[in-house]
């Protein structure tokens, strides 16, 4: 059974430069799937071509079956949410709501009943007459979001519309939005380059990187099993270092001299712990060096902690001075492992 958002094999380039390579992913009915990446990678090119703003070289982009990728944004049955929100700003609330419903030629007193059905569900209630320019930033997006629904899409589509927000606004809007959608059923696309928005918002994440989508999964997946080395960075655990294993099966770091198959290892500063001596006995992993730089984070610190393989970022309740001698322990079970043949991490 096909999804219900089904992108196949799309390619876009821009002046002969190719922004999104063979691109394929479906997105299932009511389902909120987060395109997750940096500047640059693709993400936004995606999303615009879902919507009709960018025609595909290649590929096909079909929504419950019927092909749109030729169609021009109007007939698509989408609605986008901007960065800017691209508010009327001469305009009241009930006027940037009702926009697109008066662009579908709907009769008044339909556009009035709509207008206040948005307004309850979005908690903005009393607020139609109010100009937009005297909104907050959460309001005025909570404004686009009704404008974006009103039209009742079969796609919501939103390019990273918290960024210009704060970050206690962005928290509280974060939750509101996903529980709007989970509450109304809408089948919604989220770009962002912020991992943990994408993790609390998706049902699915997909990660993107030089115009490919090089990951697909639950936020739970897309965190705990990172496909690549890059996924595993770009997901936190950026700590990173070239491991040998010895012939008890220990791992340990590589040196410059060391030679036979090296391991890549990832993993987060908050599963590592430091110590003052080394553990005996232990089949976690122990590296040993200097304590180059030590950050407070509120909740205890982080420290740069120069060894011989690599510099390690280690969270520590405690305060130890820069320049000692410290341990880094990380458990055996928190190194996400690749080598250059194996994608799938193994523990």
């Amino acid at each position: 059974m096909a999804a219900y958002l089904s992108i196949e094999a799309l390619t876009v380039s821009y002046g002969g430069v190719r922004v999104l390579d063979q691109v394929s992913l479906g997105v299932e009915r009511g389902e909120m799937t987060a395109l997750l990446g940096s500047s640059g990678c693709g993400k936004t090119t995606l999303l615009r071509s879902i919507a009709g703003f960018v025609i595909p070289d290649s590929g096909t982009i079909r929504v419950g079956g019927q092909d749109i990728t030729q169609l021009p944004p109007e007939a698509r049955g989408t609605a986008m949410m901007f960065q800017s929100y691209a508010l009327w700003p001469h305009m009241t609330v009930a006027d940037n709501i009702a926009y697109g419903l008066r662009m579908r030629n709907w009769k008044k007193e339909a556009i009035a009943a709509r207008v206040d059905e948005m307004l309850k569900l979005l908690q903005l209630e009393g607020f139609g007459p109010r100009p937009v320019t005297q909104l907050s930033g959460g309001q005025r997006q909570r404004v686009a979001l009704g404008r974006a629904l009103a039209v009742s899409p079969h796609l919501l589509l939103l390019d990273e519309p918290m960024s210009n927000l704060d970050y206690k606004v962005r928290l509280e809007l974060r939750h509101e939005l996903r529980a709007l959608q989970q509450r109304i059923g809408i089948t919604a696309v989220y770009v962002t380059h912020d991992r943990e928005e994408a993790l609390t918002l998706a049902d699915r994440i997909a990660v993107i990187d030089a115009g490919r989508i090089v990951q697909t999964g639950t936020p739970q997946e897309i965190f705990h099993r990172p496909s690549s080395a890059f996924v595993a960075g770009f997901m936190g655990a950026d700590n990173a270092l070239d491991l040998m294993r010895t012939s008890d099966g220990m791992l340990v770091a590589a040196s410059a001299a060391s030679d036979g198959a090296r391991i890549r290892a990832h993993f987060r500063s908050d599963a590592a712990r430091l110590a003052s001596t080394p553990p005996s006995g232990s089949a976690d992993l122990v590296l040993q060096g200097t304590v180059a730089q030590s950050v407070y984070v509120g909740q205890g610190y982080r420290y740069r902690v120069r060894t011989d393989g690599a510099e390690i970022w280690v969270h520590a309740p405690e305060r130890v001075a820069e320049g000692s001698a410290a341990c880094v322990v990380v458990p055996r079970d928190a190194l996400l492992l690749f080598d250059s043949k194996v994608v799938q991490p193994h523990h």
